[in-house]
């Protein structure tokens, strides 16, 4: 079981912000708890997430470049910015989807493709 932090490329403000989720939503509150964040941000969780927040499509909190080094810092696992979208493909089975962000990793930079045990 892991969490997951992607790069910080979507802007809010003047913040830079990126997602963090995990493999367990214990592992996930336990992260936030660590490292600051209120677990009131939580985002597309059925009955913790508030408002237009549980609307997204999968759960996870938009965390800010400190959080993301503090949570890094705390063993969470970086990706890139394909990291959401391979690992709930993986997650679904969709070995489709998992398969063509592998070719565009590979495409991109060689080195990203084996992220998440993706083939290079």
């Amino acid at each position: 079981m892991s969490v997951f932090v992607d790069q910080p490329i979507h802007p809010f403000g003047r913040m830079m912000m990126c997602h963090l989720w995990a493999d367990s939503l214990d592992e996930l509150l336990a992260m936030v708890d660590r490292i600051g964040v209120n677990r009131r941000w939580i985002q597309g969780h059925p009955t913790l997430s508030h408002g237009k927040h549980r609307e997204a499509s999968w759960v996870h909190f938009d965390i800010s470049k400190g959080k993301r080094a503090l949570a890094i810092h705390a063993g969470a696992i970086e990706t890139d910015r394909y990291g959401p979208v391979y690992w709930q493909a993986k997650r679904d089975g969709n070995t489709d989807k998992a398969d063509l962000i592998d070719r565009i990793r590979a495409r991109e930079d060689p080195r990203q493709a084996s992220l998440f045990g993706g083939a290079a």
